[in-house]
C-alpha cells in the first residue's frame, strides 16, 4: 500500500501521470460550495475569492456539479454537455476556471455518473431514455434494477432515478469522451467521483485512465460500525472497505476518509482515546493508507443545511488542528472557511501555513504520545507537535516553540 517516492513535480509530467500529485503528497483541498450555493450566483462569488483561496495555500478547489441538472444543486444530471446551471453560465464557469489556473489552484469537477435523469418515457413508461440531448442513450444504458433494460448494477442503487449501466461499452466510451471534454476543453483538472458505491471501482480506473485528471478522489460513504447510537472503537472493517475501493480503482484515486470523520467527531466529545488504534496508529484510512486518504470535517451532505452527520460545531478547530497537522490529504469545508467568521478563517490559514512551512505531507510519519479521554497529542515527522482537548499538556524539551494555539488546541515546531 501507498509508499511512493519521487521528486518529479513538473507541470508537464502532472498532465499525463495521475500518480505525480499523489506521490508528492502536498495537496490541500477546499470544498468550494455548500448545499445552498446555487442560490447565490456562485461562479461570480468564487471568482472574487480565487486570490484568497490561492494565497491561503489550497492546491485544489472542488466545485459543485457544473452540468445541467433536474435539481439546482446539480446531483440529478440530465444534459451532461450543457454547462449552464443554477450556479451560473458556461461563460462565467470558464472564466472562473481560467482564473483559478492563473492563480495555480486546480479546479476539481464533481463527476455525477452513477445516475442520470431521462428526457422521455421508454420501457415501462419510465423516463429512462435520453432523446434530444447529447449522449442520447436508450433504455439499455439504465440498469434493470432502476427501470431500464441494461444489466444489474455493479454497486448500490441510488433510488428514485435511472442508474447508469457502466457494464455497457457504449456508455463507458461516451463517459470517457465527456470526461475528456471536461478535462481538456472546459478546463477542469481534478475529479471528485460522486456516490462511488453505485458502480464498480474498476470503471473509475477506466475513466481516470481515459481522461487523465491530475488528481481524483472518490466518495465511498459507507456505514460505520455502531452498537445502537454508540460508535464502536474498532472501525477496521469500515476503513478496509474504503481501501478495497481504492485498490479496485487501480490505486489511481484517493477516497474521502469517512472513517476518520466518524471517529474524530466522537473523540472531541471527551473520547480522545479513540484516536489511537490497537496498533498505535491513527484509526482511520489515514492510519493504513495516508497517501490515498482525503481527511475532512464536514461537507455539503454531512454539514451545511442538510446536516445529515455534522461535526460538533464547538470543536471545529480541534478537528482542523488534527487533519491539517496529520498525514493524509486534508480538505477544508467552505462554510467553516468563509461563513464562520474571520477568526476561524485565519486560524485555518495559520494551520495550513505551518503544514506547508514544515513540509508535512500525506505520508508524514506520526508518533501518538497521548490518547486519553480529554487529551490527544502527537509528533508528526519529528517536526511539529500538536495537542487537542481540554487536558493540559506541552512537549518536553527546549527545542519546541509554540507556533499557534486556540480553543483546546496548540501546535509547536522545532
Amino acid at each position: 500500500m501507498g509508499g511512493y517516492n519521487s521528486n518529479v513535480s513538473t507541470e508537464n509530467s502532472q498532465q499525463n501521470d495521475p500518480f505525480v500529485v499523489i506521490r508528492n503528497g502536498k495537496e490541500i483541498i477546499l470544498q468550494a460550495f455548500n448545499w445552498e450555493s446555487h442560490k447565490y450566483d456562485w461562479w461570480r462569488n468564487l471568482d472574487r475569492k480565487v486570490f484568497d483561496i490561492s494565497k491561503s495555500g489550497f492546491t485544489s478547489a472542488w466545485l459543485p456539479p457544473a452540468t445541467h441538472s433536474f435539481s439546482p444543486e446539480g446531483y440529478l444530471p440530465q444534459n451532461l454537455y450543457n454547462l449552464n446551471s443554477a450556479y451560473g453560465s458556461e461563460h462565467l464557469l470558464k472564466a472562473l476556471l481560467y482564473k483559478m489556473k492563473q492563480y495555480k489552484v486546480r479546479p476539481m469537477a464533481d463527476i455525477v455518473i452513477n445516475h442520470r435523469v431521462g428526457t422521455t418515457q421508454g420501457n415501462g413508461g419510465r423516463y429512462n431514455r435520453y432523446d434530444g440531448i447529447p449522449l442520447s442513450w436508450d433504455e439499455r444504458a439504465v440498469t434493470c434494477c432502476s427501470g431500464g433494460l441494461g444489466n444489474r448494477s455493479t454497486g448500490d442503487n441510488f433510488h428514485g432515478v435511472p442508474n447508469i449501466d457502466h457494464t455497457q461499452n457504449f456508455v463507458r466510451k461516451d463517459i470517457v469522451g465527456w470526461l475528456r471534454w471536461l478535462r481538456y476543453t472546459v478546463g477542469f483538472e481534478d475529479f471528485r467521483f460522486d456516490f462511488a458505491k453505485g458502480y464498480a471501482p474498476k470503471y473509475v480506473k477506466e475513466y481516470i485512465d481515459g481522461a487523465k485528471p491530475i488528481f481524483s478522489v472518490g466518495e465511498y460513504w459507507d456505514t460505520c460500525n455502531y452498537r445502537g447510537t454508540y460508535l464502536d472503537y474498532n472501525q477496521d472493517s469500515h476503513r478496509q472497505r474504503i481501501i478495497n475501493w481504492i485498490d479496485g480503482a487501480g490505486q489511481l484515486s484517493a477516497a474521502f476518509d469517512f472513517t476518520t470523520k466518524a471517529i474524530l467527531q466522537e473523540a472531541v466529545k471527551g473520547q480522545f482515546w479513540r484516536l489511537r488504534d490497537s496498533q498505535g496508529k491513527p484509526p482511520g484510512v489515514m492510519g493504513w493508507w495516508p497517501s490515498r486518504a482525503v481527511t475532512f470535517i464536514d461537507n455539503h451532505d454531512t454539514g451545511s443545511t442538510q446536516n445529515h452527520w455534522p461535526f460538533p460545531s464547538y470543536h471545529i478547530m480541534e478537528g482542523y488542528a488534527y487533519i491539517l497537522t496529520h498525514p493524509g490529504i486534508p480538505a477544508v469545508f467552505y462554510d467553516h472557511f468563509y461563513d464562520w467568521g474571520n477568526s476561524i478563517h485565519d486560524e485555518i490559514v495559520k494551520l495550513i501555513e505551518i503544514r506547508r512551512n514544515q513540509g508535512i505531507n500525506s505520508r508524514s510519519s506520526i508518533r501518538i504520545l497521548e490518547a486519553q479521554p480529554n487529551l490527544y497529542a502527537a509528533i508528526i515527522d519529528e517536526k511539529i507537535c500538536m495537542k487537542i482537548g481540554d487536558g493540559s499538556w506541552c512537549p518536553a524539551g527546549p527545542e519546541w516553540t509554540l507556533a499557534t494555539s486556540g480553543c483546546r488546541y496548540a501546535i509547536w515546531h522545532k
